[in-house]
């Protein structure tokens, strides 16, 4: 995309946001859910067929220039202060089209997932940019939600997490899925502004618009350290003395 119409795209969706607040205000939208006292993340597809080119599901520079050094941001307040990190990724262990048993279901009619084989685990592999280290979770999925088919609910419960703060890609499908998902399953939901992406042009800003209206908080990384380092589940040296 130009740069000149990338601007044309800004000023757009920038009108439509500022028509649709008014509607929203109006309405009692946008309210605060606000950040818990034990939260976790769930990243959703940080995986190399997304976050490196050459695969139909590669979502673009904003990987390099942004997503990934928020996340690495991030995932160092996670951890260094011990709270519960969830790396989601989706891969298939029968790509074949023809079989009624692959474990693709119905969702290769719609997209080629059949590109994400299980066989290759380099492409489902969290980027070693942002590589999971010993104690975290890293959680195999086959729908658009983490949520879908899948133990989340119950291992977050488990860890008493109240907060999720959903980070990955896509804005779109499974990002938005998960985040839906998790307010349903009663988790206080934070998208985190700068660490969500997407391939297709305006549809970060346009998804996030709408679900800070009806599903989550849209907090930036920023925001999202400070509180981390807020509610640290690691005692204090102070404490430990």
């Amino acid at each position: 995309m130009s740069e000149a119409l990338h601007e044309k795209l800004e000023r757009a969706l920038r009108d439509a946001f500022d028509a649709s607040t008014e509607i929203y205000k109006q309405r009692g939208f946008q309210r605060r859910i606000g950040f818990g006292s034990r939260p976790a993340l769930v990243s959703v597809d940080l995986a190399n067929a997304w976050t490196r080119p050459g695969n139909p599901f590669y979502c673009g520079d904003t990987m390099d220039n942004e997503l990934i050094p928020g996340m690495q941001k991030l995932l160092k307040a996670f951890r260094d202060n011990g709270h519960v990190v969830v790396h989601v990724t989706t891969a298939y262990q029968n790509t074949d089209r023809n079989d009624p048993n692959t474990d693709m279901g119905m969702w290769h009619h719609k997209i080629p997932v059949e590109a994400v084989n299980l066989k290759d685990e380099d492409l489902w592999a969290i980027d070693s940019r942002i590589a999971p280290i010993e104690g975290e979770y890293v959680m195999l999925k086959k729908r658009a939600s983490s949520f879908s088919g899948t133990p989340l609910a119950g291992y977050l419960r488990s860890a008493s997490v109240d907060t999720i703060l959903v980070t990955g890609v896509t804005a779109t499908a499974c990002v938005r899925t998960t985040i839906c998902d998790g307010l349903a399953e009663g988790f206080r939901t934070i998208a985190v502004k700068e660490c969500i992406g997407d391939r297709v042009p305006g549809a970060v800003a346009w998804n996030l618009y709408d679900i800070d209206a009806k599903f989550a908080d849209v907090e930036t990384v920023e925001t999202c350290v400070n509180y981390l380092e807020r509610v640290s589940r690691k005692p204090s040296s102070m404490a430990a003395e």
